[in-house]
């Protein structure tokens, strides 16, 4: 699935391709792709003749604004999330979508749009103006702190996790206590900061959470900027996916010697998830 970096990347893809994009048509080709009321007729009627405007990401969210092309006052929101699969292209010319293929947006130049999704598990929203976002898409109502925000910080972190027997890497995976953290970052900055991924979450020290919260938003911006992972489905909008992958320390490389200390790097199931870490560099 799709962690920050990589919808990070889509969303500064999407807002520099979509520069003064107007949505002339609109084809759903999944009903199951529109998640908000009204289905898939709503959201054509939503989406076109709209202009888009300004992109932004809440933890694993897209959301555009949508704006009259004449006047500019708003016309509403138009959410996307990806999940496993989901992916955006550009289509400058005319091509056969794929069999994948969800929705297909358009402009008057005929330049396309196009949202593929090879599992189906993503979904796309219209939220009329002047309606709260989060009424219709009602998962951002449980989105903790972004790790970029100044609301996320050690201090944060020891009375969200206080007296928590679960796992500190069930922790990060959980999107109510960060927004946007997935396995291979909690992975990686877990080992970035010493820790191993099967402490109990409640029973971490400020000192420990202060190098967590610092390492997560460190592995994160590296991984902006490499512009995501190469370990999955992922591509950006021109099909590229990302190059962090070389880069990671732990995530991917069971049996490997340690970057730090050369022990092979370990595997094993943590919250039905696959965790890798060092069990001499983290304790």
């Amino acid at each position: 699935m799709p962690e920050l970096p990589e919808v990070e990347t889509v969303r500064r893809g999407l807002a520099s391709r979509l520069q003064s994009f107007v949505i002339h048509d609109v084809e759903v080709l999944r009903d199951r792709a529109v998640a908000s009321p009204g289905g898939p007729q709503a959201l054509r009627l939503g989406l076109q003749r709209q202009k888009v405007g300004e992109w932004r990401r809440r933890g694993k969210y897209l959301m555009a604004q949508l704006h009259d092309p004449e006047t500019g006052n708003g016309n509403g929101i138009w959410g996307v999330h990806l999940r496993m699969t989901g992916q955006f292209q550009w289509h400058p010319t005319q091509t056969e979508p794929c069999r994948h293929t969800r929705v297909r947006l358009w402009n008057h130049q005929g330049h396309e749009l196009r949202f593929v999704d090879m599992r189906s598990f993503g979904e796309m929203w219209f939220v009329p103006e002047n309606v709260p976002v989060d009424s219709v898409i009602t998962g951002l109502q449980r989105l903790g702190p972004e790790p970029f925000s100044d609301s996320f910080n050690a201090a944060y972190l020891q009375q969200k996790l206080k007296g928590s027997n679960r796992s500190i890497k069930a922790a990060l995976l959980d999107q109510a206590v960060v927004a946007g953290a997935g396995n291979i970052y909690a992975d990686e900055s877990l080992f970035a900061s010493g820790i191993a991924p099967h402490r109990k979450a409640g029973e971490l020290n400020l000192s420990e959470l202060e190098r967590l919260c610092t390492s997560l938003v460190h592995v994160l911006e590296i991984s902006i900027g490499a512009g995501g992972t190469t370990f999955s489905d992922f591509r950006d909008l021109e099909g590229v996916n990302g190059n962090y992958g070389g880069q990671a320390s732990v995530y991917r490389r069971t049996g490997q010697p340690c970057l730090v200390c050369g022990k092979p790097i370990e595997r094993n199931r943590l919250g039905g998830r696959s965790t890798h870490w060092c069990s001499v560099c983290q304790s």
